[in-house]
Formats: structure tokens, C-alpha cells, sequence
């Protein structure tokens, strides 16, 4: 395991239903196969070493000596290979007769796993031949020459670098307490279950969303295999589910109905199931009683590395089929959170400066729903253009477009005069384009809003997202303040999608050529003048860095707690072709620099809407100190 992710197998193997020398070929290959493709741990179908389908033949003699034979077979050729191989049998305990899933890695039996829940309904008899976990009397035997307890009590597996791994076989998951429940709880990373499942009609959707939600649930990663090609077709028919999910996301799905073998070989990130167990206090709760008995593995060899995962650039964009949907979703959060907001305050004026960018667009744009759901006169909403020195006419034109086409009420307030007397005031030359000209002008902007709001008896609305918040792209007191901040549990990538979004409703369609130029304008604060063909020369991206970035490195910071090592490892991968190492490297340690340092800003934020998984809010998913040192971070970032 590196970077916390652990590379694991769902094997599907060729099988003939009681002939023990041909399956432990099979599984002898596949076993082979996943090593070579850096497999740590594989898990076959249930009692994959005689056929899950021998029906009374499990109460042959021959047929259970063979499968312990069998085993011997396992354990003795996987002496010199460096994986963990979980293989389904039949085993005899005293006078009792056991499904079981045994655990074999560099020629030991590490553990034996009983099934605990047992089907004995439609085709289904196994309490004919089977006797249930429950019933095991702790003890030690001997199997296949190696000496193994075997109790009820859950297993939990540890590997060397601190993955644990549990085991239950297959109507276990379907049971009202899955014993994966207590696995998770004492400290299961990931759930393998060996299964034999057959094939009806509806049932593979019913499955895969039962073992996402299971998965989900306990926060885990899961790895199902069941029974595929070459089992009894007498009465039912086995498709062959190779499956792996983590915490309800499906990562692999193997091809049902093959008639080849299937090997599906996937990575789990430990680091971020455990991330989301340390922060979720109900899953805390819940262990308390949990116990189970710890079974260490063998030392693994370390590998080479290499990341199969899918790494998406855009981890806070829905995926296209969602996208309608979510962005509703979204749109919907914020307009309810200001028109609750606005009931509160016994509002029906609503303050916001216009300047043509992504920020304050999709401010209207939510203050223009709200209005229509309160059936209030979108003339309340008061939007005020303030140009000043570096505003361009591309962006002026778009905001008052905007405001014109909506039907609320305009007003244009320019503040270069207002802010060259101030410069006279303080004894600021004009021509020194510093960080007192720009904040100047945000201060200025925000002094105009508060005091129209207090004209009208208005609130003033927030324009500022997310990914300013993270990077402390903001003014102190400037557009930093507000009275309401519907854009702050917004990422600037996530601002542009919602105004695509809205430009396609039937609601907007006259606005939409307007909010489509929006999109495609370059982000500015607009603080500093154009050039000599008013074009915009101070863009945002240009001097903290691709916002595409920034919202990566913050997603995976805030939402996983990852360090910058492993952030960069991922950024690589997922945006290779579009930025070279050296460009995150030096985007990733402005973030973590910036991040640190402006947490001030953070700590004063005004109220303003959770709207996904990763917000800023100091009240809520973010406390962190103002005084806090970045040194950690920051010498990470530099020995990338």
C-alpha cells in the first residue's frame, strides 16, 4: 500500500462443478495473473475450490478430502508469491460441515471465515448440508497440515503497511445485521465477500445498489466475487459478479455472462475511508461494544507504483448525467437559504453589485429566484453597477444587459471619484497601482452597498464563492462582508456549470446570450485599468493560479485531509496532458500558503449557504486557528 491505496482482485475463475484439480488450477492461475498486475489481496467466488452448485456431494467423503487437498495445493503454490488469496470451501469441524472462506498467503493459513447466515428457501437448501458460523465451538484444528482457530467471533485481517480486511460470504450481506456491520466497526477497511449469486430478472440492480449502500454505510471498501460460468445450470444460472465498491461508489465491474474467466483489479483508498470515519461521529458511536479478534498477514513486498484509479480533474462538477439535476439541486440550496433569510428579516429589497463577472451573475440569478418563489417585485432587488478604474466595456455591458432583461431596478454608481479623493486623503499616489489602490476600490464598492442597503431597508447580498474564500482572493471588509453570502459553499468551477445551466431554462432564454458571454469572459477583479483597447489585463488566473487547480488541491485538502504528496499524485495523474509537474507544484504550494495565511477572513465570514461536501464556514465544517503555521505543508510541497 502507498498513498493509501491498496490494489485489490474480484477473480472469477473457470470452474467445473466437483472437480477440485481443475478449479485449483484456475484459481492457481488467476492468483498468479493478479500478482503480476500488483494485486495485495484476492478474493474467488464462494466454495470456489469444489463448485458452489455440488448440492448433496458435499456430503461425500471424497469430494471434501479432495477440497482440503486442494487447499494444500493453494498454500504450497503461493509460497513464493506476494498476495493474499481468499478461496471458498467446505470444511469439517467436528462432526459438522462448514462454507467457509479461508485465507492463505506465502504458504500459511492465516484464517478460516464460517458463513454465518445460511438461504434455505426457493432453490436455495444450504442448512441441508451446512451448519451456521454461530454454531463453531472456539477452538484449534488442523487443515490442510496448517494449524488454524476457528471461532463465531469476527476476523479482522491487518496487513503489513495497516490495511484490515474482513470477510463475509454472500447471504451474510443480504442479512438484517451483515456481519460486514461489526467488521467495519472494529476496524475493517474493506469488506470481501464470496458469494454464488444466481441471475433473475432485476436482481443485479437490487445487488449492486444493496453493496453500495452497504459499502456507503460503513464507510468501507467492498469486494464482491461470485460464482460465474461453469456452475450447474440445473435450475438456476450464475452470471459471475465481479464487483468493487468504495464507501457507495462503484470503482470496477466485471463482465457478466463471460464464458472466460474474469479478473477485476482495482485500488481502494484506505486513507479516505478512514478520513471519513474519523469526521462522522455517528460511525464513532456505533463502535462502542464492537469487538473481534486481530489476525496479522505476512510482509508484502513493496511495488513500484502505479495509480489505476480514475482521478476526476473536476471532483465538485456533477457528472453529465446528474448535471441537470444537481445543478438544480444546488440553485435550489441557495435560493431557499436567502429566502428564509429574507422572511427572517422581514425583507423586500434586496442590495447587489452587478459587475458582468461569474460571481455576481449567479448572485442575481439566485436573488431573481428567490423574488419569484416569495411572489415579490423583482424591482426590490436593487443592482448596482460601480464602475471604476479598471472596469472594461465588455463586462459593464453584460451587467447592465443583465439587470435591463431581469426588470429590476438599476442604479450606476462610479466610484473613481469617491475613491481619488480618498487616495488624496491618505496620501496615495494615483499611479501606484498597490495593494492600497485595489483594496481601496473593493472597500469603496462594499460602503455603497451597505449604505443603499440602509436606504431602501434592504440586505446586502454576498457574491464572493467558495474558491475565493480558500485562496483569500477577497477584500478584508471589502466584498469579503456582506448580509448574506449566497455564493460562499460555491467553487468558482461549480459557478460557471450553474450559469450554463440557467442560460438553457426557458426563464432566462432572454438573458441567455448575456450569461453565456459571462462564462466565457476572463475572471477579474477589474481593479487595475485595461489595456489601450479596453481589453482586461489583470486576470485572476494569471496571479493565483488555474481555478480548475485550486479547486482540486481544496477538495481533496478539505474533504479527505490528504497531505500535499499525495494531492500532487493526484493532480498528475489528472491533469496530465493539460499541466507539467512544475506548473502544480507551484500552484499547489500558493494554495497551501494562501490557504494558511488568509484564514483570517474565514474566521469573520458572514452567513451564507452549504451547498456540497466541502464548505468554509467557521460556524461549521472549517475551525481552524488564524495563527496557524503552513511550515508543514509548505516543506512538503517543496520536496515534491
Amino acid at each position: 500500500m502507498k498513498y493509501g491505496l491498496i490494489k485489490v482482485a474480484a477473480a472469477i475463475p473457470g470452474v467445473r462443478v466437483a472437480d477440485v484439480d481443475y478449479n485449483v488450477q484456475q484459481i492457481e492461475s488467476q492468483i498468479a495473473q493478479a500478482e503480476g498486475k500488483g494485486a495485495e489481496l484476492i478474493v474467488f467466488p464462494e466454495l470456489s475450490l469444489t463448485g458452489y452448485s455440488c448440492q448433496d456431494l458435499f456430503r461425500q467423503q471424497l469430494l471434501l478430502d479432495k477440497a482440503e487437498e486442494g487447499l494444500l495445493v493453494l498454500l504450497d503454490f503461493t509460497r513464493k508469491l506476494d498476495i493474499i488469496a481468499v478461496v471458498g470451501l467446505p470444511v469439517r469441524i467436528g462432526s459438522l460441515l462448514y462454507n467457509c472462506a479461508a485465507v492463505v498467503q506465502h504458504g500459511c493459513l492465516l484464517g478460516l471465515v464460517a458463513k454465518t447466515y445460511l438461504p434455505n428457501y426457493n432453490e436455495f437448501y444450504e442448512k441441508r448440508w451446512f451448519a451456521s458460523a454461530t454454531d463453531l465451538i472456539p477452538q484449534e484444528i488442523y487443515l490442510a497440515g496448517s494449524p488454524v482457530k476457528v471461532s463465531a467471533e469476527p476476523q479482522v485481517f491487518r496487513t503489513c503497511d495497516g490495511a484490515c480486511f474482513g470477510i463475509e460470504i454472500c447471504e451474510d450481506v443480504w442479512a438484517p445485521l451483515p456481519p460486514s456491520n461489526n467488521l467495519a466497526l472494529v476496524g475493517a477497511d474493506i469488506i470481501l465477500n464470496l458469494s454464488a449469486t444466481d441471475e433473475l430478472i432485476g436482481k443485479h440492480d437490487y445487488l449492486v445498489s444493496l453493496l453500495a449502500q452497504q459499502s456507503a454505510r460503513m464507510m468501507c471498501g467492498y469486494v464482491y466475487s461470485s460464482c460465474g460460468f461453469g456452475e450447474s445450470t440445473q435450475d438456476v444460472v450464475y452470471g459471475g459478479n465481479a464487483l468493487v465498491f468504495e464507501n457507495g461508489k462503484s470503482l470496477v465491474q466485471g463482465n457478466r455472462f463471460s464464458l472466460q474467466p474474469q479478473l477485476c483489479v482495482q485500488q481502494i483508498d484506505v486513507d479516505r475511508l478512514r478520513s471519513e470515519r474519523q469526521n462522522n461521529t455517528t460511525f464513532r458511536t456505533a463502535q462502542d461494544g464492537a469487538t473481534a479478534r486481530y489476525i496479522d498477514c505476512k510482509p508484502i513486498m513493496a511495488r513500484d507504483f502505479e495509480l489505476i484509479r480514475e482521478v476526476n480533474a473536476h471532483p465538485f462538477i456533477p457528472s453529465d448525467v446528474m448535471m441537470a439535476q444537481s445543478c438544480e439541486e444546488i440553485l435550489n440550496i441557495q435560493t431557499m437559504g436567502l429566502v428564509k433569510r429574507m422572511q427572517h428579516t422581514h425583507q423586500d429589497k434586496a442590495v447587489i453589485g452587478i459587475s458582468g463577472g461569474l460571481d455576481s451573475t449567479l448572485a442575481l440569478l439566485v436573488v431573481v429566484r428567490a423574488f419569484d418563489k416569495l411572489g415579490l417585485s423583482r424591482k426590490g432587488i436593487i443592482g448596482i453597477t460601480m464602475p471604476g478604474f479598471g472596469t472594461t466595456d465588455r463586462t459593464h455591458q453584460n451587467a447592465v444587459a443583465l439587470m435591463e432583461s431581469l426588470g429590476i431596478t438599476q442604479r450606476e454608481i462610479s466610484i473613481a471619484k469617491a475613491v481619488t479623493q480618498h487616495f488624496e486623503d491618505i496620501g496615495h499616489n494615483i499611479k501606484v497601482h498597490d495593494v492600497t489602490y485595489e483594496n481601496a476600490q473593493a472597500r469603496e464598492r462594499t460602503q455603497i452597498l451597505m449604505d443603499v442597503a440602509n436606504q431602501v431597508g434592504g440586505m446586502v447580498i454576498g457574491t464572493g464563492d467558495l474558491s475565493e474564500l480558500a485562496l483569500g482572493w477577497c477584500t478584508y471588509n471589502g466584498d469579503h462582508m456582506s448580509m448574506y453570502g449566497v455564493n460562499a459553499g460555491v467553487p468558482k468551477t461549480l459557478v460557471q456549470y450553474l450559469i450554463r445551466y440557467m442560460a438553457l431554462l426557458p426563464i432566462f432564454s432572454p438573458q441567455r446570450d448575456t450569461l453565456i458571454d459571462v462564462v466565457d469572459t476572463p475572471i477579474s477583479p477589474e481593479l487595475t485599468p485595461a489595456d489601450a483597447k479596453g481589453n482586461i489585463l489583470q486576470k485572476t488566473e494569471d496571479l493565483v493560479g488555474p481555478y480548475e487547480l485550486h479547486d482540486f488541491f481544496l477538495y481533496y485538502l478539505m474533504r479527505y485531509g490528504f497531505r500535499p504528496a499525495k494531492i500532487f499524485m493526484l493532480a498528475q495523474h489528472a491533469f496530465k496532458g493539460s499541466y507539467d509537474d512544475a506548473t502544480i507544484k507551484k500552484w499547489l504550494q500558493t494554495f497551501c500558503r494562501r490557504f494558511f495565511n488568509q484564514q483570517f477572513k474565514r474566521s469573520c465570514l458572514p452567513d451564507g449557504p452549504k451547498v456540497g461536501s466541502v464548505s468554509l464556514s467557521p460556524r461549521g465544517d472549517w475551525r481552524m486557528p488564524s495563527d496557524a503555521i503552513s511550515t508543514l505543508w509548505l516543506k512538503e510541497c517543496e520536496s515534491l
